[in-house]
């Protein structure tokens, strides 16, 4: 079942799912930095229909309970306390829309693969999260969270088979990354590339992150700057 990174198309008033490439993963130009001027809280959804109606695009951040998403999205968006940090893991049980720069939405996704809540509520959360990452036209792009210091876990390989499948767009986050040395790094994420290269023919984006040191902020405010261009282009 060999494949390309998958890029989808869907209608609508904004021109979404943005045919993006990992080669084409160069900075942008100095003239067209990415930088967040301000980021508000919209709205808390617990169904697709409670999403905002207003058309702007929308960037989407989701993993595995406690791989350190509400930290990447304080962090991108220069907000200690917008997205809530808890120590306790699967706290993130709704879709939270931020408003950035009052131009495009910054999606916190409920985390997935968290044993301890009960089995009707996996089953929602799981409807809520294939509703939105399928269904959703004003998703251009789905940031996919992995917590750098393990090596490929299944429930996240079958999210991501899930995805291609689907043809979404999307990249590969991987977080944490000052917890672990340069060389176990780059072991652990040549891992996930040779795992993944079993059934893609062409890897999707990758990111190395760190909340903590900032790392990988640039990468990403870029990448959502190039997308916007790209879009209203069209």
């Amino acid at each position: 079942m060999n494949r390309r990174f998958p890029v989808g198309g869907g209608g609508g008033a904004f021109p979404v799912r943005v045919s993006v490439f990992a080669e084409n993963l160069r900075p942008l130009p100095k003239t067209f930095p990415m930088n967040v001027t301000s980021a508000i809280f919209t709205v808390s959804s617990s169904s697709l229909g409670q999403c905002p109606s207003d058309g702007l695009p929308e960037f989407a951040f989701i993993g595995r309970s406690n791989v350190g998403k509400s930290s990447l999205i304080n962090m991108l968006t220069d907000s200690p306390s917008l997205a809530k940090v808890s120590s306790t893991p699967g706290k993130t049980r709704l879709v939270n829309h931020f408003l950035v720069n009052g131009s495009w939405y910054l999606v916190d996704l409920p985390g997935y693969g968290y044993a301890r809540v009960s089995k009707s509520q996996r089953g929602e959360f799981s409807k809520l999260i294939t509703d939105y990452v399928l269904r959703r036209e004003q998703m251009v792009f789905l940031f996919v969270l992995l917590d750098s210091r393990h090596e490929p876990q299944k429930i996240d390989l079958r999210f991501i088979e899930m995805l291609g499948r689907a043809g979404v767009p999307f990249g590969l986050v991987f977080t944490k990354t000052d917890k672990l040395s340069a060389d176990r790094l780059a072991s652990n994420v040549a891992r996930y590339r040779r795992v993944l290269l079993e059934s893609w023919e062409e890897l999707p984006p990758v990111f190395l992150t760190s909340s903590e040191k900032k790392r990988g902020r640039a990468e990403i405010l870029d990448f959502i700057g190039r997308c916007l261009r790209s879009a209203s282009d069209r």
